[in-house]
């Protein structure tokens, strides 16, 4: 089946074949074969399928075991009745999530009434996969940032200015709330100096286990809504992975600053200050993504500026509040 240029929002018609074999479900095994010879298709057969007498899919059976059963077998007894179909409303990217799950060589498409359309075969998903995972990292990169690349790349500056300026407005209220916890603990500031000297990399180090949370949360979802038991079991992992990496990147920072300041009380509030923000921020990253999916809002496009924006404050919280105890 020759390919059109692939995108993941294609409507799935748009790449199906029409090359399927359609046998009916009240004839055996002698029967289907003799009608398959009178009917053949140019395509490659990697499936027969099962229909009734009204053309509603029922089944499916592999050529192994139609070429190995008795002529008088029939085939209601060895075709396999649980068929995984793709509606006709899908898209590629469905459909390469089906080739990814069940690993099958082809699937029906089907109407409202299970009655088939075509078929998709694996040549959707291998013959395009280099060219849809390119996309995908491209788009991902910039979905993170609040940014669709399509409109990013818009001829009209004023197009591209609505697309990327909203999510914009997200990090200015955080940069100006993260100033006012800045405020709120210059007294902290100004008695330990050294405490702003690191502020940069608690904010760096927290920012970027968010956004690892976030991409990794956006590759889990795919576009599916996820249930609570589900929420609650990534928040779970999420929390010990965060706290396990900002426990190591946090001692790695607070040796640093014992050996240049000789201060254990700034490398104390760091070791702790970081670890917790980093794990708080892990949870954000998961949990932001899965939040907006739920209120059915695109979390490609929102969840990474939101994620950002929590980050840096609860950090700087988490950070400050710290030194207040501390010093």
């Amino acid at each position: 089946m020759q390919l059109a240029k692939i995108t993941m929002d294609d409507s799935v018609l748009k790449h199906m074949g029409y090359d399927f074999v359609q046998i009916k479900q009240h004839q055996t095994v002698g029967q289907s074969l003799a009608s398959i010879r009178d009917n053949p298709t140019i395509g490659h057969v990697l499936y027969f399928y099962v229909v009734d007498d009204e053309g509603r899919l029922s089944g499916v059976v592999p050529t192994r075991r139609l070429l190995l059963s008795g002529l008088e077998t029939p085939i209601d007894e060895i075709m396999i009745r649980k068929v995984i179909t793709i509606p006709e409303t899908a898209t590629v990217l469905d459909a390469c999530e089906l080739f990814t799950l069940h690993r099958l060589l082809a699937f029906p498409i089907v109407d409202a009434k299970r009655r088939m359309v075509g078929i998709v075969d694996v040549g959707l998903y291998t013959e395009g996969r280099r060219e849809l995972e390119e996309m995908q990292r491209s788009d991902d990169l910039f979905q993170l940032i609040g940014v669709h690349l399509a409109e990013s790349q818009q001829a009209n500056p004023v197009v591209a200015f609505r697309s990327r300026f909203p999510w914009l407005i997200c990090n200015i209220v955080g940069g100006i709330l993260a100033a006012f916890i800045s405020g709120i603990f210059e007294a902290e500031l100004q008695r330990v100096v050294a405490l702003a000297l690191f502020v940069p990399v608690v904010l760096g180090l927290a920012e970027s286990v968010s956004i690892q949370s976030v991409s990794l949360t956006l590759q889990v979802l795919h576009g599916k809504t996820p249930s609570l038991p589900q929420l609650w079991n990534r928040l779970k992992r999420e929390l010990f992975t965060g706290m396990l990496l900002g426990a190591v990147s946090a001692a790695l920072v607070a040796v640093v600053s014992i050996v240049w300041l000789h201060n254990y009380r700034v490398a104390l509030c760091l070791w702790i200050g970081i670890a917790g923000g980093m794990t708080v921020s892990a949870m954000i990253g998961v949990a932001m993504p899965n939040f907006l999916r739920m209120l059915r809002r695109n979390p490609q496009v929102a969840a990474g500026p939101i994620a950002l924006a929590l980050s840096d404050m609860l950090t700087l919280l988490v950070y400050f509040s710290l030194a207040r105890i501390v010093t």
